[in-house]
């Protein structure tokens, strides 16, 4: 299997240009044979809080069908953060497309301490299962929550990918506790993160992969958007960059 994250810097707030930008790496992952890609947390509206409310929409959002789109001509699973709305509760969430399948809104579970004045936390666990792996996403600050891998491992996952904003001034911390996530429970980590600025943060950037013992094998940059791609069956990297 052929899982790839992306980096991208988000227009704040501006839903219709990030989607365009979504849609860039989306094919260029398609070209280079991903079965699977997840963007950063929020990634469609940028890591606003303070927009959420405006902003919320659904899985069904006609914004979104183009992405679909491309699943299900090409065999892809994508997964695009996207802060949804039920009834009058809001969630930070990942919308996951699949091949030919409903959409799957996965809600993130263990909000961070500031975020909830704003957001509802989830109660939908998942995994997804592949013919190969099984994979766990995962939302930010639920890397954080050891119940959150303990699932993940209860449910057999074989990859764990975490859809984050890290700042400069965290990104040293999350780059270590998400080695040792893959370490302690034997998965394949990747991370996928924000570059520029995001919810008044500066993004860090350094997207990475770590195999099951925790060893960092693949990285792309503070600055520059691009995907990382890890292969699961020839353990090879690869990475493409604007």
């Amino acid at each position: 299997m052929k899982v790839a994250i992306a980096q991208i810097e988000a227009i704040k707030g501006n839903v219709e240009k990030n989607i365009e930008n979504h849609l860039k790496w989306i094919k260029q992952a398609i070209k280079n044979k991903a079965d699977m890609l997840v963007f950063p947390e929020l990634s469609v509206t940028g890591y606003e809080p303070d927009l959420a409310e405006k902003l919320a929409t659904s899985q069904d959002d006609v914004r979104l069908d183009e992405i679909q789109s491309l699943s299900d001509k090409n065999g892809i699973t994508i997964g695009v953060g996207l802060p949804t709305k039920e009834e009058n509760d809001i969630f930070i969430s990942m919308i996951i497309f699949q091949p030919h399948k409903e959409r799957i809104t996965y809600s993130k579970q263990y909000l961070y301490p500031p975020e909830e004045p704003i957001f509802k936390a989830g109660k939908n666990p998942l995994v997804l299962n592949f013919e190969t792996e099984i994979v766990s996403p995962a939302i930010c600050y639920e890397t954080s929550n050891k119940a959150h891998c303990e699932f993940a491992k209860r449910n057999k996952a074989t990859i764990y990918i975490a859809s984050v904003l890290s700042s400069i001034n965290g990104i040293d911390t999350e780059l270590k506790k998400l080695s040792g996530i893959a370490k302690n429970n034997n998965m394949v980590t990747l991370m996928a993160n924000y570059v520029g600025e995001s919810g008044g943060y500066k993004c860090a950037g350094k997207s990475s992969v770590w195999d099951a013992t925790g060893k960092l094998i693949g990285q792309l940059d503070s600055e520059t958007e691009g995907i990382l791609i890890y292969d699961t069956q020839t353990k090879e990297i690869l990475k493409k960059t604007k």
